[in-house]
């Protein structure tokens, strides 16, 4: 499926796993980093907003060597 960075302010280490493909967009678990804790969130992201998101940056895909390391912390 794949894992995303989002763009943040600062240092924050926030990313995005795609876990299901559905027919209108995808599920997604987003995990942002809260002043040391990971604050963890399930939601839906239809697919013309991702498709916006990677045009503009604010989504950048994750190589697999790293997605290993983000899912892992």
């Amino acid at each position: 499926m794949g894992s995303y960075t989002l763009k943040s302010i600062g240092k924050a280490s926030d990313y995005m796993t795609i876990l299901r493909d559905t027919e209108d967009g995808f599920v997604v678990r987003i995990v942002r980093d809260k002043d040391g804790y990971d604050e963890i969130t399930t939601d839906f992201i239809s697919k013309a907003l991702f498709d916006s998101c990677i045009r503009t940056g604010y989504l950048t895909k994750i190589a697999d060597s790293e997605q290993k390391l983000a899912v892992n912390a």
